[in-house]
């Protein structure tokens, strides 16, 4: 039965912190694994996650880099890991099936937006490859160490209101568009953790989509500075616009769904300002909300067969 999208009112919302959704949480004893959790949205719920306890592995495709920024951080431990590369993904998960630990939280947020046309692996598409067949290929490989109701939380955005999977060409062989790419690729992530949650079972897994809003992060490298007032992320005076979050309030719907019991129920769910989100009925990313093909299950159900077939790995 897929969850229906309405909100459960949790007294959170889009000004919520990290730190604050997680307050009177004990996670001691816990182990969670952050993609991307030495940099912008990861690095913040690294940060919380660690900060009530939990152990944190923060799989980097610059470890230095992320042992730097983690410094400060006794809870959490850096090992490399290229999300592009489908070697490194399998390495990366035999050695951590090798040391017996189970993991109680994984939170996919590793990504890049709007890149310049790159061919990675056996030839794939980079927002496709990166965002979306890594971290299908790093929890299918993962999944003997998934405790029982261990929650997967994978990091979408209202960016899939742009597109849906484009089945006759999802690598953009032909026309290739940055912002479509990248647009294809969240709707990827919004229909792997709805088709992930199904196969879970009453045991396996849950898993949820998030939306964790407009937030100026190093995602952004890619696009321009003199873009960003065209494309309103900016106002004249170099500020954040209206209605953008601060890393911290960023990070803050991700470690929610991997923690808040008011979801135990609501498997499969896309999430937005720590609470299930609304159907979306208008195309104002900046209103959010979720669109209907990114929570077709028959969709979700073909877009996994496919990854399946691309990378060789279905553990379901």
């Amino acid at each position: 039965m897929i969850t229906e999208q309405r909100k459960l009112g949790t007294g959170f919302g889009a000004h919520s912190t990290a730190a604050e959704v997680l307050a009177g949480i004990d996670l001691t004893g816990t182990t969670a694994l952050v993609t991307g959790g030495y940099s912008g949205l990861g690095l913040e719920a690294t940060r919380a996650l660690a900060g009530v306890g939990a152990h944190v592995i923060v799989p980097a495709r610059r470890p230095e880099t992320a042992g730097e920024a983690l410094r400060a951080l006794p809870g959490a431990e850096v090992h490399p890991l290229d999300l592009a590369d489908p070697d490194s993904v399998r390495i990366f998960s035999e050695r951590f099936l090798e040391t017996g630990r189970t993991l109680d939280v994984v939170i996919n947020g590793a990504g890049v937006m709007a890149c310049p046309e790159t061919r990675v692996g056996p030839g794939w598409e980079a927002h496709f490859a990166i965002n979306h067949l890594g971290h299908f290929a790093l929890v299918n490989r993962l999944r003997p160490s998934l405790a029982p109701g261990a929650r997967v939380v994978v990091v979408a955005s209202s960016g899939h209101f742009l597109s849906a999977i484009r089945w006759e060409d999802p690598h953009f062989r032909t026309g290739y568009d940055r912002w479509l790419a990248y647009a294809q690729s969240k709707t990827a992530n919004a229909l792997f953790a709805l088709h992930l949650d199904t196969l879970g079972g009453e045991d396996g897994p849950r898993a949820f989509a998030v939306h964790p809003g407009s937030i100026l992060t190093p995602l952004q490298r890619h696009v321009a500075r003199e873009e960003w007032e065209k494309l309103g992320w900016v106002t004249p005076d170099g500020e954040s616009a209206e209605g953008f979050k601060t890393p911290q309030q960023g990070a803050a719907t991700a470690v929610w769904a991997a923690t808040s019991p008011l979801l135990d129920g609501h498997g499969g769910a896309y999430c937005q300002d720590c609470d299930v989100a609304e159907a979306a009925d208008t195309d104002d990313m900046l209103i959010g909300g979720v669109k209907p093909w990114a929570r077709d299950p028959q969709s979700a159900a073909r877009l996994w067969a496919l990854s399946s077939e691309l990378t060789g790995v279905n553990a379901f």
